[in-house]
């Protein structure tokens, strides 16, 4: 469901990114506004991040194989890290263009075009945003997410279209265009850093957020049976998550009992936090695997329990 959720997305991304580079490349041509030229390169690239976005949740949303035990989530943030330099490609490309207009003295022409053109951008691009939200807090989708980014900056373009052709134009303020070219390069190549983190952070296996985690050990905790809960481990990638961890039991306990606690601890944890892959390794009560390594012991539960006692 998810998978099928950020392919629809990405789809929609596509198709709108399309309808744009139309209107924009019209709007170029009609204005010679360097700002809407921004725009434009902004809207080609777009399409291009939008195409890598749906290759990625596609090969992301393949099921684990012999090659790919763990999954092809990991796809997502590589469409995400593509996405990030197509973003610096094309604020490269306006910074240059806007610092030659504004050493050149060009001015832009027929204003209220490139103002037509901006404001059905920002409508489409409302109704774009819109949907890449409800997808993302349903999937999480760090490719969709990366896309957002991009279609966001696009509103700040557009209004800054409009305020560079108004003040050019109608305020007779010349430079006012090129300015604004840069300005739009400059905030490019700040979104391209801001969507390049959660891709990294995927690709780097980072840990859950600390509140995450702990209401991940919360409901582990609601089983009697367990005593501790250590070296807890937790990634994401793509749409998917996993965990792995061990906990600590009665020793008298057969294999049996044990495999019965853990079904329910896993049933859980399933209900809590759907999708999420668990791998869990039982300990009899008082067995430290590893002495040396403090992170890899640490009892979650046992923090968890002087926090709240605190």
């Amino acid at each position: 469901m998810s998978a099928n959720l950020a392919a629809r997305a990405a789809i929609a991304s596509v198709a709108v990114a399309i309808f744009l580079l139309a209107l924009k490349g019209y709007g170029a041509v009609a204005t010679g506004s360097v700002a809407m030229l921004g725009s434009l390169a902004d809207t080609a690239l777009d399409l291009l991040a939008s195409l890598v976005t749906l290759a990625g949740v596609r090969i992301a949303a393949a099921p684990a194989d012999h090659d790919h035990r763990f999954g092809h989530g990991k796809a997502e943030a590589l469409a995400a890290l593509a996405q990030v330099a197509l973003i610096a490609v094309s604020a490269s490309a306006i910074l240059v263009r806007a610092v030659e207009r504004l050493f050149s003295g060009e001015t832009a022409a027929q204003a209220e075009y490139g103002i037509g053109v901006s404001l059905v951008a920002i409508v489409v691009t409302l109704g774009l945003l819109a949907y890449q939200r409800h997808v993302i807090a349903r999937t999480g989708s760090v490719a969709i997410r990366a896309d957002h980014v991009h279609y966001q900056s696009d509103l700040l373009l557009n209004g800054a279209v409009i305020a560079a052709l108004v003040i050019d134009q109608y305020l007779g303020l010349a430079g006012a265009d090129p300015v604004f070219g840069i300005g739009i390069a400059l905030w490019l190549f700040w979104g391209a850093w801001r969507a390049s983190a959660d891709a990294i952070d995927q690709l780097m296996d980072k840990e859950w957020p600390e509140e995450k985690r702990r209401r991940f050990v919360e409901c582990a905790a609601r089983i009697p049976e367990l005593k501790s809960l250590h070296d807890l481990r937790t990634r994401s990638s793509g749409a998917r998550e996993f965990v792995q961890f061990h906990i600590a039991m009665d020793a008298n306990l057969t294999v049996a009992q044990s495999h019965d606690i853990v079904e329910a601890l896993e049933k859980r944890l399933e209900a809590e936090f759907p999708g999420v892959e668990v791998l869990i390794h039982v300990d009899p009560e008082g067995q430290i695997d590893q002495p040396d390594n403090p992170l890899a012991e640490a009892d979650e539960l046992t923090a968890l329990r002087k926090r709240d006692r605190a």
